[in-house]
């Protein structure tokens, strides 16, 4: 799974990254502990053109009464997509790409106490994560939210997780957004091995109302 990252990107320069039209509305950054149901950062297609855009994180289903109606759908199985009454829709139609400078996962010490990591790229390019989104509308109310495709973990994730973000290579943003023919299905799979590095981080971020770039410092306690 995938429920916390971090996003230190400008817009600007995210924007230019992904060839995309900005919107005016988009979230703070730098954002070192972006948490389900937050805004975020999303690069979807449209119209021929690229707009970078935010979304609510936690994609709200058409049939939810409110947008507390259910479980906030932050990740979707890449297994299943195609299945899920919430998201197979969205993954034949509205893929999108979710910016992130890292993300984080936890392991358990023998108190069953959570450990924190961070991964990031080894290169510390920024990462484009695999996302569906959705429109949501309801007695006048409309929220546009979103969610981050997940794999089975590959290489050295599983040491500490066994699912982990669908990372979108560049090469085949064009593919994921729907610009470039067909296939995108073959792309949910994980990072090539060596592409990613972890390392462990402070306790801190265990609490959804941390904040700041202690958050993603090496930590060996």
């Amino acid at each position: 799974m995938c429920g916390r990252f971090a996003i230190t990107l400008p817009p600007d320069a995210m924007a230019q990254l992904f060839e995309a039209r900005p919107d005016n509305d988009l979230p703070d950054v730098p954002n070192y502990n972006v948490c389900p149901t937050d805004p975020v950062h999303v690069i979807r297609a449209e119209d021929g053109a690229r707009r970078l855009v935010a979304m609510r994180w936690g994609l709200v289903p058409r049939w939810y009464k409110a947008p507390n109606d259910g479980p906030p759908l932050f990740n979707a199985r890449a297994e299943t997509v195609a299945e899920k009454p919430a998201f197979r829709e969205a993954a034949r139609a509205r893929r999108c790409l979710i910016p992130a400078s890292g993300f984080y996962e936890w392991t358990k010490d023998e108190t069953g106490a959570r450990l924190p990591w961070y991964i990031r790229a080894k290169d510390g390019a920024p990462l484009a994560f695999a996302g569906l989104w959705q429109d949501w509308t309801r007695d006048g109310e409309s929220l546009r939210s979103c969610t981050i495709v997940t794999c089975a973990a590959a290489g050295e994730i599983t040491a500490i997780h066994h699912r982990m973000p669908v990372i979108v290579a560049r090469a085949d943003w064009a593919k994921w957004l729907g610009e470039a023919g067909h296939g995108a299905a073959t792309l949910m799979r994980p990072a090539p091995e060596g592409s990613l590095v972890l390392h462990r981080v402070g306790s801190a971020v265990n609490s959804n109302r941390a904040a700041g770039p202690d958050l993603i410092a090496p930590n060996s306690a």
